[in-house]
Parts: structure tokens; sequence; C-alpha cells
């Protein structure tokens, strides 16, 4: 009676790694493949058992299935809009198995003869017939991909459905990492408000190969100098009476290469400065600074890593980078999180801004 017990008590081994991943998805894949396969509940057999078993190694996997031929199921593992989740999208699948009778796919890949194809969301449709495009071309901003996506059914009570319905319709159309990299702006518009010729939604994959070709080639070469670094302190009171000082590197803000480097990336750090006016006490201020050695240790000037500045006050610390790609601040950022989130609230947000708007306040 005791080994029955111990058979029927015994719990799975708590997901570490890739590895360990990988290893608990072989021991059970054929019972997933038969419920793909034979249209079973996905959602119940599949799904609820996957979405714990990722978790255990990060939150922020999404994924889609379906078979891709009679005898092959394709998982797709999405990061679902999230930048910071892409890297690891792409390794978990880097790091997948050989499996008879799957297909294991990182990010949403572009949808084929997308002028046959139809998305339904919310009662409408989102095909080649009914949508179209254009560019906004703007002086100031010369490298920045900014787009109008008009649909046919578009109206101020349906804005926010058709938009949805858009996002979909790109994320497919696209591929997830093609939508991500090269679209800076885009916009939902009726076709009452457009104000250039209307081009059809099947050109905008061409057109945005094109751009961003361009784009690489002016960009891939061009290197910041760090010998001319100059940092400016800025101080400030909120108005709840709180002390805020940033120091920033002005000279790096007013350099002309800003579009070399798109993407920004922000750590904050809260700690509890209630008495302090906001400000640190000694201690957090010191662990603060070395996290900060610690990021700049792993990122890298001459990789294509450069630090804005930092910004402390009111509770928070704010860590600025700018960089040329978003997958190795996204694993440092989020190592950082595992290895000081005991300490400290620590969040990360990283997304494209060619112009460096974000930092606009300290521009003198």
């Amino acid at each position: 009676m005791s080994i029955i017990k111990n058979i029927f008590s015994k719990k799975d081994k708590l997901i570490k790694n890739y590895a360990d991943f990988w290893l608990w998805f072989e021991d059970n894949e054929k019972v997933f493949h038969s419920v793909v396969k034979n249209r079973g509940d996905v959602e119940k057999e599949f799904f609820d058992k996957l979405s714990p078993k990722l978790a255990e190694i990060k939150n922020g996997y999404f994924y889609l299935t379906g078979m891709c031929d009679d005898n092959t199921v394709e998982l797709i593992f999405s990061a679902d809009g999230y930048t910071e989740n892409v890297v690891f999208v792409e390794e978990l699948v880097a790091s997948a198995p050989n499996i008879a009778g799957w297909k294991f796919t990182a990010l949403k890949p572009p949808m084929p003869n997308i002028e046959n194809i139809t998305i339904e969301m919310g009662g409408f449709k989102f095909d080649a017939k009914n949508m179209f495009f254009y560019s906004n071309e703007i002086e100031e901003c010369p490298d920045e991909i900014d787009i109008c996506i008009i649909h046919n059914d578009m109206t101020n009570d349906n804005k926010d459905t058709i938009a949805n319905g858009v996002f979909v319709f790109l994320d497919n159309y696209l591929g997830e990492l093609d939508f991500l990299n090269n679209i800076d702006n885009w916009n939902v518009i009726s076709k009452e408000n457009a104000e250039k010729e209307l081009i059809p939604i099947t050109k905008l994959q061409a057109f945005l190969t094109w751009r961003q070709k361009e784009f690489v080639e002016k960009y891939e070469d061009v290197r910041y100098n760090t010998d001319q670094d100059s940092y400016s302190v800025f101080e400030s009171t909120l108005d709840n009476g709180n002390n805020v000082i940033a120091l920033i590197n002005t000279k790096l803000i007013h350099w002309d290469g800003h579009a070399s480097h798109p993407w920004i990336a922000i750590m904050t750090i809260r700690y509890d400065g209630t008495d302090n006016n906001g400000m640190p006490y000694r201690e957090d201020y010191q662990i603060m600074d070395g996290i900060e050695d610690e990021m700049m240790s792993y990122l890298i000037d001459k990789d294509g890593y450069l630090k804005i500045g930092r910004e402390t006050g009111d509770n928070a610390r704010e860590i600025f980078f700018v960089c040329k790609d978003f997958r190795k601040p996204s694993k440092v950022f989020y190592e950082i999180v595992c290895k000081y989130g005991s300490r400290f609230e620590i969040k990360f947000d990283i997304y494209k801004d060619k112009y460096w708007r974000t930092f606009n306040r300290f521009c003198l």
C-alpha cells in the first residue's frame, strides 16, 4: 500500500532551466501530439500543463499550436509584443531537441500568401481587400518609420476593436520579429481621415524591408567615442518635497548618431527613502552603485551599449542605457532582477526610441 501511495504522490521535478523543460516535454510529447492531431481539448490537455512548466523557467512565454502537415505538430513560442522576452523565447527554441512529429518555432513567422488570408476579430474582417497604408515622412526624424494603417470599416465607435485587429494582422503578416524591428510608430485611421494616397497592405512588407536595409547600411558602422563623455548634474524638488538628482552624459545626449542606438533600456530600482526626502540611505546607495557597475561590466560601450546616466529621488533610481540591440540588455537586466529582487523592487523596460525623446528633459 505504501508503494502505491508513493507512486501517486510523486511530484514533477522542478524546472530550473531549458534542459529540464525539454526533458519534461519529451516525457509528455506523445500525449500532447495526440491531443493536437486529433483536435482534442488543447487548452485543457496541453496548454494547462505547458503553462506552469514554462513559468518555472520564467514568466512571459506565450504559445500557439496546430498541424503543419498530416503528422507534424508546430508549437510556436511568442513574446506577444514584449521586447524584453524575445531573447528568452529564442533561447528556449534553440535548446529544443529533435523530436519526431514536432516543429518548434521561435516567434510568429511572416504569414505567406497574405492575399488569400482573412483574420476575423470582434465581428470585423482584416485582409488584403479592406486594409491599406501610407508612410509619414518626419523631416526632423528622417530615419523613423511612421505608418498609417487604413481599415475600410474604421469609425470613432469601433476604433479600439479595429486597432486590436490590425495589431494581430500585422503581427501575423509581418512576423513577430520584423514587426518589432521595422516599424517605429503605427496608427490606425479611417479612410476619410487619410492624407495621402492609399497603398495596398500587401506592399507593406516590401516597403519595410527596403527602409530597414537603408537604415542598417547607414548606421551599422557608426560608433560613439566615449573619450568625449561629459556629465552634468540636474537637481530638482518635486511638489511633495522630495529631492531628485540626475547625473547625465550630456555630451552623449547631443551626439548626432542617436538612431544608431535605437533601443532604450531603463532599469528602475525602488528603495525606502521615506524619512530622507525620498533619497536612499548610504547602504542602499552603495548597493545600487554596485548594481550599476555590474551592469556596465556586461553592457560595454564598444559592443553598442551606452549609458546615458541615472536619476535618483522620490524613492527610486532609474538607470538609462541606449543600445544597438535589445537582446543582451534583456538578459543582463533580468539577471539583475533575479539577483537583487529580494532586496529591492526592480523593474525594467526596453523599447525603441530612435531619436531619444525619452531624454528631452535633460537637453539644455
